[in-house]
């Protein structure tokens, strides 16, 4: 099994030694991966090493190990902390388990002490370990939760909650066929025996068996689901012309159902749809030939296509179609811009709309794209022009090509300075901060904490943000402005080393010199001298 890595701190190499050669790391399973004199080097090297252990003395120079487990409590949650010190003092441990640390050790450390604590914590960290891995275990309760998660599925895909692009990849994931084609939905209504309240979990259970028994249309599959109140059917044509061939097939089981359950059931139907990512369409002209129950009496079945023949000329720009039309212009690609655009424009000329209607859907979708824009921070006139009133009808195209061309650009060019605006928003924020170390760099207090509350963004996401843009941390960049700073005033001037250091945020000229000398590998004395040689 793979070794958990240990960081030690302790500002006397004695001990660090001796405790790195007392241990036998490898048998509790463990690997020492660095060490380190102070608070502050510790906590550089956890950023780099990322250790799973921390051992630290609590008395040394420059940041005590009390300071340094609050900060690695933040930056280094997952980790485990031992704090050890020579100090028998209650407030030291009260202080140590408010901070989350594993165990408290009193100096002087012995090895067979040190090593049970490492066992206990491999013990901890094993257990963590397998709750993570345990794949197996994981797949079993997936496996168990599969029947669940499918009939979840089909409810969401009938309602239009999933979006056309995530079907297939969901079905995928639940192990369910849906191959492209033609598809059609039917909804069934239970008639009876008792009326309403008798159409219980049971009912429909029976129903749902009957209908997946009993259903032999040729060359078509189908799928029984139970949808809230009623049962659903997912039928899968091999050909269009076979829809009057599967109302025919309804017709039979709804006839058969009165003779083997004593139930009346009357069906909808919905207009056939071009693959299962429109199922939902179908599943809505369903509901509303059920609609027409009242009028055509029950156990039949309607199919909506008869009642509304303009059924399919009825697109309209649902709340899914915002979300995705949305999050293709502002976080998509290009080619995602494309195709949001060119699925819009099939609709609409599949639909055989007239003008009136066809300008109402036109409507839809540019109302989404003004309030994207407004929401975005764009003049509206950047997007559409400066004569742009918001009335826009598709008589004012000659086809739908030219219709779906302008519809295009405007998409495009919104989702390009969306794009631009983010890129402008965080190079903006990234010099604010640079400009504010610029300014507070002699502040020896100067922290991500205190940086954030003045741009007002929180330390975990600015630091990711400025690692991300400048390619180093905020702790690395501020130690370069310092270091840069130093190197200057003792090239320029004859300022005292001491001076120099205060005048660049540091307040111990010991630790100053220390960084100094680990940043440009001269101490500072040496420095000036070679400067001027």
């Amino acid at each position: 099994m793979k070794e958990y890595r240990v960081l030690l701190v302790d500002d006397e190499e004695e001990i660090r030694t001796g405790i790195s050669r007392k241990i036998d790391w490898p048998s509790l399973g463990f690997r020492l991966v660095g060490e380190a004199g102070n608070g502050e080097e510790a906590l550089e090297l956890a950023e780099q090493l990322r250790p799973d252990v921390v051992l630290t003395d609590i008395k040394m120079p420059f940041m005590d190990g009390l300071e340094l487990c609050r900060r690695l409590r933040i930056s280094l949650p997952g980790a485990r902390l031992v704090v050890f010190s020579g100090f028998d003092d209650f407030e030291y441990a009260r202080q140590a388990v408010s901070m989350g640390v594993s165990e408290y050790i009193l100096k002087p450390i012995n090895a067979p002490e040190l090593g049970q604590v490492l066992g206990k914590l491999r013990e901890q960290l094993d257990r963590q370990r397998l709750e993570r891995r345990d794949m197996e275990t994981l797949r079993r309760r997936y496996e168990e939760s599969l029947p669940v998660l499918r009939e979840l599925f089909y409810t969401r895909l009938l309602s239009g909650q999933i979006r056309p692009e995530q079907v297939r990849d969901r079905a995928a994931r639940y192990e369910i066929d849906l191959p492209g084609g033609i598809w059609a939905a039917a909804l069934v209504h239970v008639d009876g025996p008792g009326g309403e309240e008798e159409r219980d979990e049971l009912l429909l259970l029976s129903v749902q068996s009957f209908l997946t028994k009993h259903f032999s249309l040729r060359d078509c599959t189908v799928r029984v689901v139970l949808y809230g109140d009623m049962a659903a059917l997912l039928v899968r044509l091999c050909e269009e012309d076979r829809l009057y061939p599967l109302l025919e097939e309804l017709e039979r089981l709804s006839r058969l159902s009165q003779s083997y359950l004593g139930l009346g059931l009357t069906i909808g139907v919905g207009l056939p749809c071009r693959g299962p990512e429109e199922l939902n369409r179908s599943a809505a002209g369903a509901r509303s030939a059920l609609d027409y129950r009242v009028l055509a009496g029950g156990g039949r079945v309607i199919y909506i296509g008869d009642l509304e023949p303009q059924a399919t000329a009825a697109p309209s720009f649902e709340e899914e179609d915002q979300r995705a039309l949305s999050a293709a212009v502002k976080l998509g690609t290009q080619e995602q811009v494309e195709e949001m655009v060119r699925s819009l424009m099939e609709r609409l000329s599949h639909a055989g709309l007239s003008l009136s209607k066809c300008d109402l859907f036109l409507l839809e979708v540019v109302t989404c794209l003004v309030r994207l824009t407004r929401s975005g921070g764009v003049e509206v006139e950047e997007v559409f022009g400066e004569r742009f009133t918001g009335a826009v009808s598709v008589a004012d195209f000659s086809s739908l090509e030219e219709l779906g061309r302008w519809l295009g650009e405007r998409c495009q060019r919104l989702h390009e300075l969306l794009g631009r605006r983010r890129s402008d928003s965080t190079w903006q924020m990234v010099e604010r901060a640079k400009d504010y170390i610029a300014g507070h760099y002699t502040d020896e207090q100067l922290s991500v904490e205190s940086l954030c509350s003045h741009i007002h963004l929180s330390p975990t996401y600015f630091s990711t943000l400025f690692k991300r843009e400048v390619g180093m941390s905020f702790t690395a960049y501020v130690t370069k402005v310092r270091m840069d700073e130093a190197a200057r005033l003792l090239r320029e001037t004859d300022e005292k080393t001491y001076r120099i250091a205060e005048a660049t945020g540091f307040s111990d000229p010991n630790y100053f010199s220390y960084v100094f000398k680990r940043h440009f590998g001269l101490s500072p004395s040496k420095f000036r001298s070679s400067s001027f040689s």
